[in-house]
């Protein structure tokens, strides 16, 4: 998403920080740039404007020594970029019932949305329930049956009825033993009195803790007029922008979100259930620039493994070693999660990889015939595999079992080597604390053989 932006803003930090004086034709041309980048971005021209003054006036700051000025450009720079992606604002769930209203025009990706949402609380440990009172559109009721089903989601709908609060009224007692209740309503090709009239109704009869307006990405700009319409008619609380990865106009509807009081909580980046993620102005800009965001990266993986299983790796990685099933099981959260070519943004100095069409379309297959290896081992050699190094005769053994090369298996071990090599370095980092250089230093290695790595 936004990779050409990213690209420019890279360039623009790398130009200002090798610089060995900062004159005003190096400055313009820096600007330029920026300039051409952020409006293809669909970012507001006065925006735009507003920045590219305040760069300029840095820049050309004779009062400013250039080393000194070099380092407050680039913080400047950061900063305010970040001030125009908006305020960091998590959507924070009541200890009590939460329920949550969503509104949307039509084609916004309302339900789908909802059904990704559902997932990403229901694998945090809450008890989730989706209701369908879109009484409009024929299918709605039914798309979100199967985006529940498929998931594992409790949901209520009541097809054919054509009044949403009476549809609300029938569930209420059974919606109470959830304490996460998302409530899907009906959309419209605008905000019209009507549409206007039934929101108001279903906020009177549910009092929702939360209201989130959900916009396609490709809105761009006119996403201000609609937020702001929706603000100030029902006070929404938050937005939710899906799309994210199909268009460059993101940067249009999260910087228009960002001039309203409306805050983004979440956007979406595909089309699979866990292609959702909380939106954070400082993570999203650290991604852009190619410094990876770890914290992302591990709330993506809580977001395709149930709390059980998080709960006995975390045990397993404390004891000691990862066994040959682990591995398996964490490199198939990763195709869940998209595949290596989808979360590399998230990784420190991955976001250049690049990642042949030939290795992701292998992927599914080298999962299934590892899976074969596996189950054609006894439990020493799934828990100790090193052994399989020492007794050349086991893995010639595993490999007439399994109906695999033995290739195939040392392949396999040498992933399982890899990828405890990158838990064990990873042990004393705190997300939420960020690395020092030396971690970072030492993480960036790690994650230079990655790039080796056949997912």
């Amino acid at each position: 998403m936004l990779e050409k932006l990213g690209n420019v803003l890279k360039k623009a930090t790398d130009k200002i920080a090798n610089a060995l004086f900062l004159d005003k034709n190096m400055v313009e041309g820096i600007i330029r740039d920026l300039q051409r980048a952020l409006i293809e971005a669909d970012v507001s021209i006065p925006l735009v404007k507003e920045l590219s003054d305040k760069i300029r006036k840095t820049a050309l700051d004779e009062r400013i020594k250039n080393i000194e000025k070099k380092e407050h450009l680039i913080k400047l720079l950061h900063d305010e970029l970040v001030k125009i992606l908006g305020e960091y604002k998590p959507l924070k769930l009541e200890k009590t019932q939460n329920r949550i209203m969503f509104l949307g025009l039509y084609g916004a990706g309302k339900t789908t949305t909802i059904g990704k949402l559902g997932n990403y609380y229901a694998k945090r440990g809450n008890k989730v329930a989706l209701i369908g009172l879109d009484v409009h559109r024929p299918a709605a009721a039914e798309q979100l049956k199967q985006n529940a089903e498929k998931n594992n989601l409790n949901y209520f709908i009541r097809p054919g009825e054509v009044n949403a609060v009476k549809i609300y009224r029938e569930f209420e007692s059974k919606l109470k033993d959830y304490n996460v209740v998302l409530v899907d309503t009906a959309g419209r090709h605008m905000l019209d009195e009507e549409l206007l009239k039934e929101i108001k109704e279903l906020n009177r009869a549910i009092n929702p803790t939360e209201i989130i307006l959900v916009m396609p990405a490709d809105v761009g700009q006119a996403a201000k007029k609609q937020a702001k319409e929706f603000q100030d008619s029902v006070k929404i609380t938050g937005v939710i922008i899906t799309r994210m990865d199909s268009t460059a106009k993101g940067g249009g509807a999260l910087t228009a979100c960002a001039q309203t009081n409306a805050g983004v909580y979440f956007i979406t980046t595909g089309e699979k259930i866990n292609d959702i993620e909380e939106f954070n102005p400082e993570s999203f800009l650290s991604r852009l620039l190619g410094m990876g965001d770890l914290t992302a990266l591990i709330e993506k993986i809580k977001s395709v493994t149930d709390e059980g299983k998080q709960e006995k790796l975390q045990k397993q990685l404390e004891e000691g070693e990862l066994s040959l099933e682990d591995v398996i099981e964490q490199v198939k959260n990763m195709n869940q999660l998209g595949g290596f070519d989808k979360i590399k943004s998230m990784i420190p100095g991955m976001n250049s990889a690049k990642i042949s069409d030939e290795m992701l379309e292998g992927q599914q297959a080298k999962i299934a015939k590892w899976e074969h290896i596996v189950k054609s081992m006894t439990k020493k050699e799934k828990e100790n595999p090193d052994i399989l190094k020492k007794e050349t005769t086991r893995i010639a053994r595993i490999a007439k079992g399994s109906g695999t090369h033995t290739s195939d298996i040392r392949a396999l071990l040498k992933q399982y080597d890899m990828l405890n090599e990158m838990i064990k370095s990873q042990g004393d980092i705190d997300p939420s604390k960020g690395m020092n250089q030396k971690q970072m230093m030492k993480l960036a290695k790690k994650f230079g053989k990655m790039k080796r790595m056949k997912f």
